[in-house]
């Protein structure tokens, strides 16, 4: 993984995983899906010494947003999001935070086009659209450290839920092919949830393949 240093929260009640990206060279961090509980983040954050520079949005829905502004407010940092997305995060029905009795409504700052590369954090990182799970879903590709955050559209052995606002299971299943036939099979995945796979283990053992 080369300078990069990788930690997990899962928190929430949905088990969300949160995930540092910590530069190991310069103690910057990246923090994807602070889904909830702020103070674990904070604490995390501290315990592993590190900058953080931005918040990464996999998707809107609340367990992987209930903690961003909070976060966001402790170290001064900008939110990134798929454009596309833009709608089910400022919407609590949409987000389906309205159902939780934790109305959230958030505007991410650094709106991503599909196939964005951006620097952050040390790290060169690439936007990849992924609809199906939400309108806007999208993995974050870190090609030098051989790493995809998968959010709730590719898990291991399995694809996120599509019966939610916005879903579709054509668009998931397009998007789990478009993640397989782009990235290298030794690419190491990180989904929203559960257990870390391969894009080698999925093109062989994903059923929605």
């Amino acid at each position: 993984m080369n300078n990069l240093e990788l930690q997990k929260c899962t928190l929430g009640p949905v088990m969300t995983n949160c995930y540092f990206l910590k530069n190991r060279e310069t103690g910057e961090m990246l923090i994807v899906d602070p889904g909830d509980s702020p103070e674990t983040v904070i604490a995390k954050v501290r315990e592993m010494q590190g900058k953080p520079v931005g918040i990464l949005l996999t998707h809107g829905h609340f367990d992987h947003i209930l903690a961003v502004e909070e976060v966001k407010k402790e170290f001064g940092i900008s939110v990134y999001a798929w454009e596309k997305e833009a709608s089910t995060l400022e919407k609590p029905m949409a987000n389906l935070s309205a159902y939780q009795g934790r109305v959230c409504s958030l505007k991410a700052d650094v709106e991503l086009s599909d196939l964005q590369e951006f620097e952050a954090a040390g790290f060169t990182v690439k936007m990849i659209g992924t609809p199906g799970h939400t309108e806007g879903s999208c993995c974050y590709y870190l090609k030098d450290e051989g790493v995809l955050f998968s959010g709730d559209t590719l898990f291991y052995g399995s694809v996120g839920r599509t019966d939610f606002p916005g879903g579709s299971t054509a668009e998931i299943v397009r998007s789990l092919h478009r993640l397989l036939d782009m990235l290298p099979e030794e690419t190491e995945v990180y989904p929203g949830h559960d257990s870390s796979t391969t894009i080698g283990y999925e093109k062989r053992y994903n059923p929605f393949v």
